[in-house]
């Protein structure tokens, strides 16, 4: 298995969609199906019927999966988008962002 670029609790940019240019933070990585859930971002609303567990019904918005090629790792120093680099720094395997060489936390 390769190694993760994006993973759980990264701060993302989305590149693409109807979010263009919003931050937010991984909440989930979903590896196999190649996507992420991004808070705050792709918001879609479902109309829910009137339920024994909700009687009110009406509009539930939640946060839909965004392929993980629209969006790319927020660099650390500059806050703009970067690819993700690894390097083997004091023994140990490290994410580091491209744009500024600056080591990814996690």
């Amino acid at each position: 298995m390769a190694a993760a670029k994006i993973k759980k609790g990264d701060r993302v940019v989305v590149l693409s969609g109807k979010d263009k240019g919003k931050h937010g933070e991984v909440t989930k990585a979903m590896p196999k199906e190649g996507k992420v859930l991004v808070s705050g971002v792709n918001i879609i609303t479902r109309h829910k019927k009137p339920s024994q567990a909700n009687p009110q019904g009406g509009l539930e918005r939640t946060e839909a999966p965004l392929h993980v090629s629209k969006v790319a790792l927020e660099d650390p120093k500059t806050g703009r988008p970067t690819r993700v680099r690894f390097e083997v720094r004091d023994g140990n395997k490290v994410r580091v962002a491209a744009r500024s060489g600056e080591t990814i936390n996690g």
